[in-house]
């Protein structure tokens, strides 16, 4: 077993002390600390510890790679600091000294989506290959009109796909109270209360000759549902949460298991399908018809080549959380998002710069424990390790990847491919693809792989974007002639 004493000692000197530190914790393979002071800590002799592989900070963290070893690393930092850990949850509450307004924001808007990803990564997948097995004719037709087993496939499968995406609001709204830390029940039947059989199904309002109401004899409320709608899930969800917290201050503890559910749940359900249902509705129109239109306009092409661009730039600050709503929006509006697909090529050209600075810099076995898993795992849709630990490091490879994006982006744009749903970032996004997209989305990645791998190479040798010292200290291997 590897002694880390000298290194957790290193550490904790380098980082300012254990009066710097407000909180610490660690995951699969990074230290996370929470610093009162971030300036105090010294990046670049932290950086030169033999057991670090970089260092980085985000949503108010500074983050330390140590690797798969980071479990011994941080018992032996324990013992010399003295601090005692705390959880994920703890270190991000108390990141939020560290976040200004917007970058709080989007930690919340991030925290109530991430749980949903893998349902809806899942349901992406789920569509993609009903598309494959019921929209692709080959020579007698498609899979689906020849088999009734694929046929029955194709029903059964809908049942999940169906769970997923037409009752998105109960995720929603069941994610707002469990961050928000409210009773996560009340989430739930407040999201069926969005989306319950008893309404009219969303997605058939345009049609309806007439729409059903519930008559009170002075006034009548629509039975409107809000299936796939996400804004008007999520401003109910916030005043649900808010209204219970506020009751649990004023009313006394011996009622609350009665008086608090009950005028929490009863009000907001009422203020969801009067006030917050067809406000949400109507912002999320907005919102989702110029994105389209600025996805499949005139100018769609600039707009690809803006997003590819800045997408990994929005990362970095956690804006870019904001593209779940907006890509989930786009599904429910129009049956697919032309977003999406531009995120998965930006997270593969990431790793295509990274593979550069692996073939560039190879026989750094030092930095290959940072960049050969950064770059398989920038492949399957994780960015971070990659921009943080190689990419911004050099920044040379994060230009490079920047502009590989932003020209997959304008083609992707130019050409209007479009995914079924939020997918597998990365290479496995193909997946998600709907399939009269799939060839040109093919093309795309090309792009994503060959233009920032190239640029890498180019920028390094031009010693370009670089910061100084960084190009002239690289350990490029030479060839012999």
């Amino acid at each position: 077993m590897v002694d880390f004493n000298k290194d957790a000692k290193d550490l904790l000197e380098y980082i300012g002390g254990p009066d710097n530190i407000s909180a610490v914790s660690h995951c699969a393979t990074r230290m996370r600390f929470v610093l009162n002071d971030p300036a105090a800590a010294n990046i670049k002799k932290i950086e030169d510890i033999p057991a670090v592989k970089g260092t980085f900070t985000q949503a108010g963290q500074f983050q330390v790679i140590i690797g798969n070893e980071v479990p011994q690393f941080y018992n032996a930092f324990a013992k010399v600091s003295g601090k005692e850990g705390v959880s994920k949850d703890e270190a991000k509450a108390a990141a939020k000294q560290n976040q200004n307004v917007v970058q709080r924001a989007m930690a919340v808007l991030a925290e109530i989506f991430t749980p949903l990803i893998p349902a809806i990564v899942v349901g992406g997948l789920i569509l993609g290959f009903r598309n494959v097995i019921e929209g692709i004719n080959f020579a007698n037709g498609t899979i689906v009109s020849n088999s009734q087993f694929w046929t029955g496939v194709n029903d059964f499968l809908w049942l999940i796909g169906e769970a997923i995406f037409h009752f998105l609001p109960v995720g929603i709204t069941w994610s707002i109270t469990k961050k928000m830390g409210t009773t996560q029940i009340l989430g739930i039947v407040l999201g069926i209360t969005l989306v319950s059989p008893q309404l009219l199904n969303a997605y058939g309002v345009a049609g309806a000759t007439e729409i059903p109401f519930w008559d009170f004899g002075a006034f009548t409320i629509n039975k409107i549902g809000y299936q796939a709608q996400v804004i008007p899930a999520m401003l109910a969800g916030f005043v649900l949460a808010y209204l219970e917290i506020w009751l649990r201050k004023w009313v006394p503890q011996y009622i609350s298991m009665i008086v608090v559910p009950l005028l929490a749940l009863v009000p907001t359900v009422i203020i969801a399908h009067t006030v917050l249902g067809p406000i949400g509705w109507t912002i999320g129109q907005w919102v989702s018809e110029v994105v389209y239109a600025g996805l499949t306009g005139d100018f769609r092409w600039l707009f690809g080549l803006f997003f590819g661009t800045l997408y990994s730039p929005l990362v970095i600050t956690g804006l870019h959380h904001m593209s779940n709503a907006i890509d989930l929006q786009l599904i429910a509006d129009f049956g697919g998002t032309n977003l999406w697909p531009m995120i998965a090529l930006s997270n593969i050209a990431q790793g295509s710069a990274v593979l550069a600075i692996i073939f560039l810099h190879r026989g750094n076995e030092k930095e290959e424990q940072v960049s050969i898993p950064a770059a398989i795992s920038c492949y399957l849709g994780v960015t971070e390790p990659a921009m943080f630990g190689i990419n911004i490091k050099y920044i040379y490879p994060f230009v490079a990847a920047m502009i590989g994006s932003g020209i997959a982006g304008l083609v992707a744009t130019t050409f209007n491919v479009m995914a079924n749903s939020i997918g597998v970032g990365g290479i496995p996004g193909f997946l998600s693809i709907q399939t009269d997209s799939m060839a040109m989305f093919i093309v795309c990645m090309a792009i994503a792989i060959v233009v920032p791998f190239l640029l890498t190479v180019l920028f390094e040798k031009k010693q370009l974007f670089a910061p100084k010292g960084e190009v002239e200290d690289a350990p490029v291997i030479q060839t012999q002639k």
